[in-house]
């Protein structure tokens, strides 16, 4: 999922045809975005003739969740029954980096403590002993970013590209901060909701050598003084879900230098039309969309 900052205690989820799961998800999604819980969609690992669309949430709000999602669906819910899942809430991000391979993103290695030696000719390495905090690295959203970014840099020497100072919104673990400060040595804001968040990607600038140069704030929007003293930036890096980004599209804009380039992710491959029409409608252009891991990162720029 994208990134957050701890795991919910259970998923409620249907398991239908692929093209009722994704018209589950075209009527759910924004009712669930304006809760701020996450909602998946992937194909059912057990009957690949199936998918699953599923919510996350606590299980004291079961009840109310299960009422949102009948009141959206009305008539036109599935006869698939709404299953439940209960999860096991647990530091997941450490235990599943062992056994985890390092993620490859061009010049970028994300990788766990345990793998340093064997990664360490590659030309940027952030190792994440992520704790409590998501953003390992290996999920499809922080991937996607690092990838969109070695497309930046990769155009850099045919088009210009000045950054001087960078913001990495819902940072989780500080992976995307981590990369940019050790590719250009600028500074970066990293914020995030969570203060768990924030303080383990400080723990993890730290880790990497990039202390100086990241900035870790706990923030909700961009209300947050911190932003005005860090002053505009050239990039920004916002990898969290399509409603809190149709949001933020406003006040994010008024903290971006002209040409700066917004990555944006936590995005499903439908929510591409309006997440890029909200951010035109505040100025900025189109330039690029890519899908890793059935997840959408798209590559916005100031004119």
């Amino acid at each position: 999922m994208p990134e957050q900052s701890s795991e919910p205690s259970i998923r409620l989820y249907f398991i239908t045809l692929r093209a009722d799961a994704f018209a589950l998800a075209e009527v759910l999604d924004p009712v669930f975005e304006e809760e701020v819980l996450t909602t998946a969609l992937f194909e059912d690992p057990d009957d690949t003739d199936n998918w699953q669309y599923g919510i996350y949430c606590e299980a004291d709000d079961e009840t109310r969740v299960r009422g949102l999602v009948a009141d959206a669906l009305g008539e036109n819910a599935p006869a698939s029954e709404l299953l439940r899942e209960e999860i096991t809430i647990t530091d997941w991000v450490s235990e599943t980096l062992r056994d985890l391979a390092p993620v490859h993103a061009g010049r970028f290695t994300v990788h766990g403590g345990h793998d340093a030696a064997a990664v360490a000719n590659r030309p940027i390495t952030v190792q994440v002993d992520a704790g409590l905090a998501f953003g390992t690295g290996h999920h499809g959203t922080t991937a996607g970013c690092l990838m969109m970014l070695e497309k930046c840099l990769r155009r850099s020497s045919s088009r210009p590209l000045r950054l001087r100072s960078a913001l990495d919104v819902g940072t989780g673990s500080g992976v995307l901060a981590i990369a940019l400060a050790k590719a250009l040595r600028i500074p970066v804001l990293a914020t995030d909701i969570d203060p768990v968040a924030t303080d383990v990607a400080r723990d993890n600038c730290r880790l990497n050598g990039v202390a100086s140069d990241v900035i870790c704030e706990t923030a909700t929007g961009f209300e947050h003084p911190c932003f005005a003293r860090f002053g505009d930036v050239d990039l920004v890096f916002a990898n969290i879900l399509a409603g809190p980004l149709q949001q933020l599209a406003k006040p994010m804009v008024q903290h971006l230098n002209s040409g700066a380039h917004v990555i944006l992710s936590g995005l499903l491959p439908h929510q591409k039309t309006r997440l890029v029409a909200r951010y035109r409608s505040q100025g900025l252009v189109f330039d690029e969309a890519l899908i890793h891991n059935g997840w959408l990162t798209l590559l916005m720029r100031k004119a």
